[in-house]
């Protein structure tokens, strides 16, 4: 019961899937929790979408890039102007309602016709960007939690709860796939835990890094 609760994601023949997967064949099966690397990494990129809906609701016209997760945690970028830290606190603040609204995140997939139907009706010009370079055979994946609608493989927490603790750490520039002759966008840099002793630890690590360059 209690790996049932801490459990963020499993790993089958070494890849790692939602917990919403069916187990229907022999298989090496491992649970991850955010004690494991890649368990943590699943509860910071389900973070990253947290992020995306809370601008989202704030600024409506901001249109969602990509938002993986990394070494420190996660960041997402978006097409609008820069972020102050007020902007970022407000934002934090909304990924905490979110969070205690506690949504499902819920799993679906479409034919690559359907999904540009789906993010040009929603005018996320990124998205489509992205969904035309898959082969017309594909079978895409999205995620969606409240009103939020995002083109994403996966795999991610199963409802926002799990989020325990979090914190936006800055906003910076960033081109378009990385790429200088592309638009310039606004990236918001996070990172998240399950416990906030654990996130307490890591900012003050943070901190004392920052004092000592």
């Amino acid at each position: 019961e209690g790996l049932a609760r801490a459990a963020c994601a499993g790993e089958v023949n070494g890849e790692v899937v939602d917990l919403r997967t069916v187990i229907d064949s022999d298989c090496e099966l491992n649970i991850l929790t955010a004690k494991d690397e890649k368990g943590l990494a699943v509860l910071r990129h389900t973070a990253s979408h947290v992020l995306a809906q809370a601008v989202q609701t704030l600024f409506p016209d901001a249109k969602v890039a990509i938002g993986p997760s990394i070494d420190t945690g996660f960041y997402y970028d978006f097409d609008c102007p820069p972020f102050s830290r007020d902007d970022l606190d407000a934002i934090e603040k909304e990924m905490k309602k979110i969070i205690k609204k506690g949504d499902k995140l819920e799993r679906f997939e479409l034919s690559k016709e359907e999904a540009i139907e789906l993010m040009t009706k929603r005018d996320e010009p990124y998205k489509v960007e992205m969904i035309k370079e898959h082969p017309d055979t594909d079978t895409l994946t999205f995620y969606q939690q409240g009103d939020f609608i995002e083109f994403c493989a996966g795999p991610h927490l199963m409802s926002t709860k799990t989020i325990k603790a979090f914190k936006l750490t800055s906003s910076s520039g960033a081109y378009w796939r990385g790429d200088e002759k592309n638009k310039m966008l606004t990236r918001i840099y996070g990172t998240a835990f399950t416990k906030k002793a654990e996130l307490d630890a890591y900012l003050t690590m943070m901190e004392e890094a920052r004092k000592r360059d």
